[in-house]
């Protein structure tokens, strides 16, 4: 079994707020992620897939093909955007970087091909804060 890794990087803009709680209960819980003008992030996202090599090729799967699957079904709806509002794939959800990475895994998966699994989605929030998420 071989792992590819991919890397890419956003920017993003979210609030963490629970509709449902006081403003004091949300502040006491999120800090200054509930802040009511936002705040953004310069995510680091790590995308692992996981198979063998091609025998003709030596390749798992072509880096750049992977590259142009995470541009167009993640990052073209995630760079510069506002998580909580212009994100379909984030509606209805706590725009957490757990969520999100969960988000990410579901928009990726349906469009490997299926001699490939996703591994892991590895995102950085901060240079200190990250999640891993590996599937159901």
């Amino acid at each position: 079994m071989v792992y590819l890794t991919r890397v890419e990087h956003f920017n993003a803009a979210h609030k963490l707020f629970n509709p449902s709680w006081s403003v004091e209960k949300n502040d006491a819980v999120f800090g200054k992620c509930a802040n009511e003008n936002w705040h953004g992030h310069n995510y680091e996202l790590f995308v692992t897939i996981k198979g063998d090599p091609h025998p003709d090729t030596g390749f798992l799967f072509d880096a750049k093909k992977l590259s142009d699957i995470i541009k167009h079904k993640v990052l073209e709806l995630l760079d510069h955007k506002n998580l909580n509002i212009d994100v379909a794939f984030m509606q209805g959800k706590m725009c957490s970087t757990e969520n999100l990475a969960i988000g990410i895994w579901n928009q990726l998966a349906p469009h490997l091909p299926e001699y490939i699994s996703l591994h892991c989605i590895k995102l950085f929030e901060t240079p200190r804060i990250y999640v891993e998420y590996y599937g159901n």
